[in-house]
C-alpha cells in the first residue's frame, strides 16, 4: 500500500468510532418516549442508571444495550473493513460517549460502552467484565461501584488472557471510567452513595 494511503484506515476508524460513540441514546430514547430531557433529570447524566430514574425500566435497559452495541459496532466494523483498526475505533467510541460534541462534550461515564468494546476486542475479557458488573450490582446494589470494578477488571483480564497488546488501551479507558466517577468515589468514601432501587434520599448527582 502506498505510504500516502497508510493514514486512511486509522483516520476512518477514529472518525467512525467517535461518531458512533457520541450517539446519546439515553437522551434520544427518553425524549422520544415523552419522559423529558434526561439532562434535567437526576444526575443529568446520559447513561442507563439515570434513565432508570425516569421510572422507565425498559428505556433504561434499551439505553444500556444500545450504549454497549455502539462500542461493539465501532470495533467490529473497524476490525473487518478498516484494516484491523479495532482498538483505535474502540478508544474513539469511548471518548465519543464520554465527550459527545452534540451535547457540548457532556456525556456518560462509559461503563456500558466499554463493555461493548471489550466484547468485540476479546470476548473472554468482555465475559469477565459482564459477570463482575452484574454480580457486584446484585450484591451491593451500587451502580457506580459495580461499574468501576468491572472497568478495572478489563486490563487485568487482558493480562490473564495473554492479550498484552490490549493492556495499555484498556488500562487507559478504565482510568477514564474512574475519573468520570470521581464524585461517586467521594460519596462511596463518606457513605452517601445511593443504591439502585432505593426510594428517596438519593443524591441529585448520583451515578449514571
Amino acid at each position: 500500500m502506498p505510504t500516502e494511503y497508510l493514514w486512511q484506515n486509522p483516520t476512518a476508524a477514529l472518525v467512525l468510532g467517535y461518531l458512533l460513540g457520541s450517539i446519546p441514546f439515553g437522551v434520544l430514547l427518553t425524549r422520544a418516549a415523552g419522559a423529558g430531557d434526561l439532562r434535567q433529570i437526576g444526575s443529568g447524566n446520559i447513561g442507563a442508571t439515570n434513565v432508570l430514574r425516569t421510572g422507565r425500566k425498559g428505556l433504561a435497559a434499551a439505553t444500556l444495550i444500545l450504549d454497549a452495541l455502539k462500542g461493539f459496532a465501532a470495533v467490529w466494523i473497524a476490525e473487518r473493513y478498516l484494516g484491523g483498526t479495532g482498538v483505535a475505533a474502540g478508544v474513539a467510541a469511548f471518548l465519543g460517549h464520554l465527550y459527545p460534541v452534540w451535547l457540548r462534550y457532556l456525556g456518560g461515564k462509559g461503563v456500558a460502552t466499554l463493555l461493548g468494546i471489550v466484547l468485540a476486542l476479546h470476548p473472554p475479557i468482555g465475559l469477565v467484565y459482564a459477570v463482575v458488573w452484574i454480580a457486584l450490582l446484585a450484591i451491593f446494589r451500587i451502580s457506580s461501584l459495580a461499574g468501576m470494578i468491572a472497568a478495572i477488571s478489563a486490563p487485568i483480564s487482558a493480562g490473564v488472557f495473554g492479550r498484552v497488546d490490549l493492556l495499555a488501551p484498556l488500562l487507559g479507558l478504565s482510568l477514564l471510567v474512574l475519573w468520570k466517577h470521581r464524585e461517586n468515589i467521594a460519596r462511596l468514601l463518606n457513605g452517601t452513595e445511593p443504591r439502585v432501587g432505593r426510594s428517596g434520599g438519593a443524591s441529585p448527582r448520583a451515578n449514571a
